[in-house]
């Protein structure tokens, strides 16, 4: 009776920590002690959490069925209680449940995993376009539509402000409008590298010559960081992804500010067209 209790004390930890992940989870960041996936910010994410819930169940389901045989065998087949085995062979029953049930466990799983696989690399129309571009130990953005490009590296530990986290702070952010489809292509310089970011639930490899696509619409502003998560060398480590989110009015003031920055200056053009001339 007191393994009994204690067990059943250990059971509704697990179940209360089970039921708490959705609280200790990552706001657009991994939180100490969470538990489970990030806050889900995009269709496809959610969808991801739904699945992954719905398909622990049934593991869990199964887990505890087969631990209950067996004890049950343990307990009313023993010698002591049955000392003249039954010599049965065979049970029609018994064998065509045990070939229909997992049958029809596997169809459950495989329409929810059919239906995510095809939400994923069912492109909508984008609102937005950008390409990501892998190099040892870098990022580099580009909008064509807008004709911005820029690099984004992590900001070393000794140069970040208050709030923002280590390993996952970058000088320049990939900024996006919140509600829109945004198509992102994502290729390497070098070697392999992946652009992960969880709460959108993507992770991508990108690989030097090819083009991956993926896509995402972030349903709610922030911050969200990512990595890349393909081993690429010493600084794999050191690769950060950061996206934030902003509002339509937000984004537009953003590419008109981007785009001032990245213009030259009269005097460089100036220069520029006197050496092209010469």
């Amino acid at each position: 009776m007191v393994i009994f209790n204690r067990g059943l004390m250990v059971f509704g930890a697990c179940l209360s920590v089970f039921l708490a992940a959705p609280a200790v989870a990552g706001e657009g960041q991994p939180s100490p002690w969470q538990i489970g996936f990030q806050r889900a910010a995009t269709p496809i994410m959610e969808q991801i959490t739904s699945f992954h819930t719905f398909v622990t169940i049934i593991i869990v389901v199964i887990a505890l069925f087969v631990l209950g045989l067996l004890v049950f065998v343990m307990v009313r087949f023993n010698e002591t209680r049955n000392p003249l085995p039954s010599r049965t062979a065979h049970n029609t029953t018994i064998e065509i449940a045990w070939t229909v049930i997992p049958i029809l466990i596997l169809v459950a799983i495989a329409i929810p995993s059919f239906r995510l696989l095809f939400a994923q690399y069912d492109f909508p129309s984008p609102d937005l376009t950008i390409t990501a571009t892998g190099s040892q130990w870098y990022w580099t953005y580009e909008y064509p539509d807008h004709g911005i490009t820029f690099d984004s590296l992590m900001v070393q530990e000794a140069d970040l402000k208050e709030g923002q986290p280590r390993l996952l702070t970058v000088d320049r952010e990939v900024v996006v409008p919140v509600n829109k489809n945004v198509q992102v292509g994502v290729k390497a310089n070098d070697v392999i590298h992946d652009w992960a970011m969880p709460s959108f639930g993507i992770k991508i490899d990108a690989v030097p010559g090819r083009l991956q696509t993926t896509w995402f619409r972030a349903e709610r502003t922030g911050v969200f960081h990512g990595q890349c998560s393909e081993l690429c060398g010493r600084n794999h480590a050191f690769m950060p992804i950061t996206v934030r989110v902003v509002t339509d009015q937000e984004f537009a003031d953003w590419l008109e500010k981007t785009k001032q920055a990245a213009a030259p200056s009269a005097d460089t053009s100036t220069v520029a067209a006197a050496q092209e001339q010469n």
